[in-house]
């Protein structure tokens, strides 16, 4: 069955998807209002369309289950950014809704600055931009491979990750986004004004004639009414694209009955109504401001008299505390830092010899194109440490790389992990990208080496380094025929143990200061991909090691599932002896419990021959034989071999035994387990000795093998 993350860890979601409409808004703000300034843009995004998609760190496609996905209530709205950066502020939503399959969000280019004039203009412009959702994923089921999940209406075959429950946290505008289902639009369409009625022709309409016996009070509430429903006008125009009409409601409703001052009852109510809801406004703000965006963060009085004396709504009275509680970071550049971090890592994995078209299933388009670009290709740990330098605000001019030039990178990039962990986003770091890019080259070379395990074996996750107890439950009897009273009789069950435990494997790895100054990528990474291939290998090691001792007569008589004598050397008479012990295998009462072989298993000895009995339809195992021509077996089994079975240094290997295997996925003859589910080595940056002027990484590799279900497999000796 698919594995279920169960800890309360939170994953970040970066999922990018097509922005729909960018729409502006029409009518200028009347005097007395908004300082004669014109009304926010509008816009609207798909944000996201439910399909499956690639996302970095993460080893599978990744699908958002929608039914899932816990959305803001009532009236509290999400930031809307430019690039997940908190510093770059474009808007926040009105509207986040799921309709089918979509995640659909629209809103106002609240924003004041420079990114949110970016994001109007460009896209008046006819600039594609797309949408990529910020989110939190608390539970994630991992769908292996040869199973399928159902999410969004759709089937997902995987390997895949689907994120069953999920937390919305925010949008941003990107310039390019992975979900292509959906193409992205940006409205360039002729706004069409409404004509309005000043505030005077618009108090005789309501029954104030004479307007002078108004109180101040009066006309202030009066005029907020006017300015409200003129806003309601416009932003109807706005909506869908200009789309919408007037609504008679939105003058009926105020107007009482009508004709003269008799009529002003329904004005009196209305304006009790706004009185109450410019209080409810007013303590809303007071207690956001009083108790900060963020725990521990103290009272703002600055934002709350200006959203007070403003007329400021919650939601921009939420973004404004994020602007004033959001760190100030002297001399640490953040724009497009991320973006340029992203770029470095690609053109050093490129740099080290790692395939292009591997590295492209780690980066995005734009990234790889700047990996490839003029100004970094070939880039090596010079560009790494000048650019570290740079983005921490310090004088980098390239040339010659000596101590002092080595001291000033590791000094910028502490500031700049500083600077990230306490602002939130993310910049270049020398540790950081080194840490992605020996890594990415462990990994390349990790799945390089071919592999025996993931087919014959089952995997799974452990949370720890202690032995753990597996349970096969095992439903004892059959199903019984129900009897008049209709009253069903309960099944036991059987239960059979296995247990296994985590070991850890692993080697240090330095970048010295011969290799920094020597501008020596490949020499770094050496370690790092021998990491990865001897992972592979140690893996494969464990595994036949633990399958040719035979541990507890794992195959043997008693369990009905080891053949040896005369006639058992790998032909048709002994596949199929082979085939029916699989078959006859049953449970604790005898009866047969259905399992069937997958895997013909064979040391490198036999390879050819297994090959032949698997593909021929004809064979001549004997000279003037009476047997029939054609192989009942013929792609029937998948042939694997490995030269494990045959090696020379393990104990009980042999050139002539073979193994038949079931679907691991079905039942598992052997386990592997992972910790935390991680079923790739790792490296992970620390601290050098303090004489040594360089930095040390470790890799490690934690797993276990053991021995599960001896149904699961036979063993023939392969004796002529």
């Amino acid at each position: 069955m698919p594995k279920t993350a169960k800890n309360k860890a939170v994953r970040a979601l970066r999922l990018c998807a097509p922005v729909g409409e960018l729409v502006e808004a029409t009518g200028a703000a009347k005097d007395g209002d908004s300082g004669g300034r014109p009304q926010p843009r509008r816009f609207a995004m798909v944000a996201y369309t439910g399909s499956a998609m690639r996302l970095a760190g993460w080893p599978h496609p990744v699908v958002v289950d929608l039914a899932g996905m816990q959305l803001p209530e009532g009236i509290k709205s999400r930031p809307i950014l430019k690039d997940h950066n908190p510093a770059l502020i474009v808007g926040h939503t009105d509207s986040v809704r799921i309709e089918g399959t979509q995640l659909l969000v629209s809103g106002v280019v609240s924003g004041a600055g420079a990114v949110a004039r970016e994001i109007v203009e460009s896209s008046l412009s006819g600039f594609p931009w797309q949408a990529s959702l910020g989110a939190s994923a608390e539970k994630i089921e991992t769908v292996p491979k040869g199973r399928s999940a159902q999410a969004n209406g759709h089937t997902f075959d995987g390997p895949v990750q689907v994120v069953r429950r999920s937390r919305l946290g925010e949008v941003s505008f990107v310039a390019l986004g992975a979900d292509d289902d959906t193409s992205a639009r940006v409205a360039a369409r002729e706004h069409k004004e409404k004509d309005t009625m000043d505030f005077q022709a618009w108090l005789t309409s309501k029954g104030f004639d004479d307007a002078e016996t108004l109180s101040d009070a009066q006309r202030a509430t009066l005029r907020a009414m006017f300015d409200a429903e003129q806003a309601q006008a416009s932003a109807a125009v706005g909506d869908e694209g200009g789309k919408g009409g007037d609504d008679p409601t939105a003058v009926a409703g105020r107007s009482g009955s009508g004709g003269g001052r008799s009529g002003g009852s329904g004005v009196v109510s209305d304006m009790r109504a706004d009185a109450a809801a410019e209080a409810k406004r007013i303590a809303d703000v007071r207690r956001l401001c009083a108790s900060g965006g963020a725990p521990g963060n103290g009272h703002h009085a600055e934002v709350e008299a200006k959203a007070i004396a403003e007329g400021w709504d919650v939601s921009r009275t939420e973004l404004e505390i994020l602007r004033a509680e959001r760190p100030q970071v002297s001399s640490v550049r953040t724009g497009g830092d991320a973006a340029n971090a992203n770029a470095l890592e690609a053109a050093l994995c490129l740099s080290a010899g790692v395939a292009e078209a591997v590295v492209g299933t780690h980066y995005d388009e734009r990234t790889m194109n700047a990996a490839l670009s003029r100004d970094l290709r070939g880039a090596g740990l010079h560009t790494l440490l000048f650019e570290v330098i740079r983005a921490a605000g310090g004088h980098a001019r390239a040339g010659r790389v000596d101590n002092e030039t080595i001291r000033a990178a590791f000094s910028a990039d502490r500031r700049l992990v500083e600077a990230s962990a306490g602002a939130g986003f993310s910049t270049i770091s020398l540790t950081g990208i080194l840490s992605n890019v020996a890594n990415k080259t462990m990994l390349a070379a990790y799945q390089a080496v071919p592999s025996v395990a993931g087919q014959i074996t089952a995997e799974t996750a452990v949370s720890d380094f202690k032995e753990i107890t597996r349970y096969r439950l095992t439903g004892v009897g059959v199903f019984e025929k129900v009897g008049p009273d209709g009253e069903l009789k309960s099944a036991e069950l059987g239960e059979e143990s296995f247990t296994n435990r985590v070991e850890t494997y692993g080697r240090m790895i330095t970048l010295t200061r011969q290799m920094i100054i020597n501008d020596d990528l490949g020499a770094f990474l050496q370690i790092p991909r021998i990491i990865g291939r001897m992972s592979a290998l140690k893996r494969e090691e464990a595994l036949f090691e633990l399958l040719l001792s035979n541990p507890g007569t794992f195959f043997g008589a008693g369990n009905s599932n080891f053949l040896s004598g005369a006639s058992t050397a790998l032909s048709i008479d002994s596949l199929t002896q082979a085939e029916q012990a699989f078959l006859d295998q049953t449970d604790s009462e005898g009866k047969p419990i259905l399992l069937s072989a997958s895997v013909l298993l064979v040391p490198t000895s036999l390879k050819v021959r297994a090959q032949q009995l698997m593909t021929e339809t004809r064979v001549n195992e004997a000279a003037n034989s009476a047997k029939p021509a054609n192989n009942p077996h013929a792609g029937k089994f998948t042939p694997v071999a490995t030269p494990y079975l045959n090696a020379q240094g393990i104990t009980g290997s042999s050139a002539l035994a073979w193994y038949l295997f079931a679907n691991p996925q079905d039942v598992a003859a052997i386990e592997i387990a992972y910790l935390r589910g991680r079923r790739v080595p790792t490296i992970e940056s620390g601290d050098t000795n303090f004489n040594t002027l360089g930095v040390q990484w470790r890799g490690f590799f934690d797993f276990g093998v053991s021995m599960q279900d001896p149904r699961a497999a036979v063993k023939v000796k392969g004796e002529a």
